[in-house]
């Protein structure tokens, strides 16, 4: 709590002086620091201190109580006033930050926009604010998914800092606009701003923890674009295996994210978990001291990775409780609800499918695309909703028409041959895919009597989903293993590949029964509102391993 600059009344020294010890103590003793800042009002000060004082209050009661009609009533007067005294920078834009912040936590974003763009208006001879100033206002309009005004204001930003002679703070503005064209899916306008980032920061001579944190952000914005393009291979600098443990917590978090994303697409899956569980365990512990909102996003984020990765390599039961986790999670936090709900569904598709429940599969995917407007997303689940109607093998009306309403555009070209699925995913290190690919290829050559091209296909796949792992790749190799060393008279071969078949159903049977016991298996359930919070026990699975192999 700053004084005036001004040479200060002796009343006001040693009410100020009380409210700060007040309002430091441990625990703090918010009422008496309120009291002794109201107090301040009883001499009738002259406006300076009056703003400030009304700043002050309006802060404390915001930050520290849940008396929101009073911190708005100090936090309006604060803005009023200050913006009728010349020279009173830090006190006008500080009142219009905290005044927008609080009008945004009420819900009143049009409340808020006007005393953005007035403070923003009257700031421009004063940097720091703002700069700031323009990143709260795009902040506010990226929260309403209006990304596009979101990205202008960063770009005027980006301009300013430019003639400020600030790089530091326009590297910071051009980055925090590439991250929304991500979202908005623009790549052919973030190529050539990533460039111009990637020079900024490589010439900016500064402080080097800042650098290094510019550099950290900007690698995770490229590696991003390059998985958003389905380029894995592509990992500049050796983002994944870096130190940046001297980075701050946001920049540590969201390199994690990228390193997880990455390890999965390329089909490193076992990594993807060491990685998820360190990173989990950290998040852990930060929210016993921090409970900002920014944790819980991040965490949700590396729990939607890590259960694609624990359905994969056969480990449904604990993907299950991490979908429970998620769902706990959100029920927290309306917003997070909100963004990731799609999601949610969309993992319990995943779920049922893996444990043969199709009625339920459909439902979470019907949900699911009901509650999204995300171009990949929607595509991820109508395709996955296309394999419960394969499965199921008499949706053949369903099937058609769904595939009629899947039009790629050129972000998911159409790959009509399997050859060439295979060379783009081996070229890009896509392993998983790769390992689907040589599989499926196996099979149609097995089918079509050519055994000598379907082993050459089939063993790599089964060494490729070894690595991985990929149960389910495993099981199918495996038995497609025995049958073609059988057909081919090779005995011993096929008996090794008969009892490897046998070793990989019975864990999967395990895992089955394990998953469909869980009383969190009834999630299979919901698709309508929020998440059930208790869950009845299950008697055991009722869907058959049989129907899975």
């Amino acid at each position: 709590m700053a004084a005036s600059t001004e040479a200060p009344e002796p009343w006001y020294l040693a009410l100020l002086g009380f409210a700060e010890h007040f309002r430091t103590s441990s625990p703090p003793k918010i009422r008496l620091c309120v009291h002794c800042l109201q107090a301040v009002f009883q001499f009738k000060p002259p406006p300076r201190v009056e703003a400030r004082t009304h700043l002050q209050l309006g802060s404390v009661l915001y930050r520290h109580t849940k008396n929101s009609e009073l911190a708005q009533t100090h936090l309006e007067k604060a803005w009023f006033i200050s913006q009728q005294i010349s020279q009173f920078e830090d006190v006008k834009f500080e009142a219009a930050s905290i005044l927008s912040e609080f009008y945004c936590q009420q819900n009143l974003v049009d409340s808020a926009k006007p005393v953005l763009r007035k403070a923003i208006q009257i700031s421009q001879q004063t940097p720091y604010w703002h700069c700031r100033l323009l990143f709260q206002l795009a902040q506010l309009h990226a929260l309403e998914k209006d990304l596009v005004s979101a990205c202008d204001l960063l770009g005027v930003g980006a301009e300013y800092a430019r003639v400020m002679g600030s790089e530091y703070t326009r590297a910071l503005f051009l980055l925090s606009k590439g991250m929304l064209l991500l979202m908005e899916r623009k790549l052919s306008e973030v190529h050539p701003l990533l460039t111009l980032c990637g020079t900024i920061v490589e010439n900016w001579q500064g402080n080097p923890i800042q650098k290094e944190s510019l550099r950290v952000f900007f690698l995770v914005l490229q590696v991003t674009h390059y998985l958003d393009a389905g380029q894995v291979q592509l990992n500049p600098y050796g983002l994944i295996i870096g130190n940046h443990s001297s980075l701050p917590l946001a920049a540590q978090r969201a390199h994690v994210c990228v390193t997880v994303m990455h390890s999965m697409q390329a089909g490193y899956l076992e990594k993807a978990q060491k990685y998820t569980d360190k990173a989990l365990m950290q998040l852990e512990k930060l929210k016993m001291l921090d409970s900002s909102p920014i944790l819980s996003t991040f965490q949700v984020i590396l729990l939607e990775h890590i259960i694609m990765c624990r359905l994969v390599t056969g480990h449904k039961a604990t993907a299950l409780q991490e979908i429970s986790q998620v769902c706990q999670l959100c029920q927290q936090s309306p917003r997070l609800f909100t963004n990731h709900v799609a999601q949610l569904h969309t993992l319990l598709g995943l779920y049922c499918i893996s444990v043969n429940c199709m009625d339920n599969a459909e439902a979470q995917f019907t949900a699911a695309l009901q509650m999204t407007t995300h171009q990949e997303l929607w595509t991820f689940i109508v395709t996955n909703l296309a394999s419960v109607y394969i499965r199921e093998g008499n949706r053949h009306q369903e099937l058609y028409s769904l595939l009629e309403r899947i039009n790629p555009d050129h972000n998911f070209p159409v790959r009509r041959f399997l050859r060439e699925t295979l060379k783009m995913s081996n070229a890009e290190d896509l392993n998983r895919l790769t390992a689907c690919s040589l599989v499926l290829l196996g099979h149609i050559f097995f089918v079509l009597g050519n055994h000598r091209e379907s082993n050459n296909m089939v063993v790599p796949a089964m060494q490729l989903a070894s690595k991985i792992p990929d149960m389910s790749v495993q099981l199918w190799s495996s038995a497609l293993l025995k049958d073609l060393n059988k057909a081919c008279g090779n005995t011993m071969d096929a008996h090794e590949a008969a009892q490897m078949h046998q070793n990989f159903s019975q864990q999967l049977l395990q895992d089955h029964i394990a998953a469909c016991s869980l009383p969190e298996h009834n999630l299979i359930s919901w698709t309508d509102g929020l998440p059930p919070g208790q869950f009845q026990p299950q008697n055991g699975p009722t869907t058959s391993l049989a129907s899975l192999l």
